[in-house]
C-alpha cells in the first residue's frame, strides 16, 4: 500500500526543526510500556553489536545489563541526544526533508524506532535506508502506542484505528523487497477508551512490528 498524497499531511505544515527544538524531557508512554519495550529489545537484540535508535531522545531504553558495541542515536532536538547515556554518537536530521541517512550499507545489527514512526511523511524512504544499513540478518524493531503528537502526526495514522496503524507499519516493511514477513507484538490496552482519556487503568497499549533484513 502507497500513501497518497493527502494521507502523508499533517495538520500543523510548519518547520519540524522549530516544533523540536526545545528539549522534552519526558516519556511519551508509561512504565508499562517501557517495560514490555525493554523486555522485548533484551529478547531480540544481541550484545556487542551495533545498534542504530532511529528518532531518540534522552533514553533509549535499553537493558541496562546488555553492552553493545555501539550505539548511533538519531533525533530532531541534539540537547536530548546529547543527554542520552546510551549513545555513543549521535546526528540530528529531519527525515522529511532528506530521508537519506549518513550511514554506511550494511552497518547496524538493529535498527530501533520508538513511538516516532506516526510522524514520517515519507516510511517508503525511510525503511528503505533501515533495510540498506542492516546487515543480513539484522533487526528493525518498531514500537508506538496511541499517544502522538497530534498536529505532527500524518492524517494516515491520525484517523486510523491502533490495529490499522499495525497493518500500516507491516505495509512499511511490505514496500521494501528483501524484509522478512513482519512479525506484531501487542498488547492492547484492557480500559475502554473514554476510561483512558480519563487516566482510569488499563495502561498504554504496546505494539512492536518487527522485520529482519533478509540473509543473503
Amino acid at each position: 500500500m502507497r500513501l497518497e498524497p493527502i494521507e502523508r499531511s499533517k495538520l500543523d505544515p510548519t518547520n519540524d526543526a522549530e516544533f523540536y527544538s526545545f528539549p522534552r524531557f519526558v516519556t511519551h508512554v508509561d512504565e508499562g510500556f517501557i517495560d514490555q519495550l525493554t523486555n522485548l529489545y533484551r529478547d531480540r537484540l544481541k550484545p556487542k553489536t551495533r545498534i542504530f535508535d532511529m528518532m531518540s531522545s534522552w533514553v533509549s531504553h535499553l537493558p541496562e545489563e546488555m553492552e553493545f558495541d555501539h550505539v548511533e542515536g538519531h533525533g530532531m532536538n541534539a540537547e536530548e541526544l546529547a543527554k542520552n547515556p546510551r549513545l555513543n554518537d549521535y546526528f540530528v536530521q529531519d527525515l522529511n526533508k532528506d530521508p537519506k541517512l549518513p550511514l554506511p550499507d550494511q552497518d547496524f545489527d538493529a535498527v530501533l524506532n520508538c513511538v516516532s514512526v506516526q510522524y514520517l511523511q515519507y516510511p517508503e524512504a525511510i525503511f528503505s535506508e533501515i533495510h540498506r544499513i542492516l546487515k543480513p540478518g539484522g533487526v528493525a524493531i518498531i514500537s508506538f502506542s496511541n499517544r502522538m503528537f497530534y498536529q505532527k502526526a500524518i492524517q494516515a495514522w491520525r484517523e486510523g484505528t491502533e490495529l490499522s496503524r499495525v497493518e500500516l507499519v507491516k505495509s512499511y516493511f511490505q514496500s521494501v523487497p528483501g524484509f522478512t514477513i513482519p512479525e506484531v507484538v501487542a498488547k492492547r490496552s484492557s480500559a475502554p477508551s473514554i476510561m483512558q482519556w480519563l487516566g482510569a487503568g488499563g495502561g498504554d497499549p504496546f505494539y512492536a512490528v518487527i522485520a529482519y533484513r533478509a540473509q543473503v
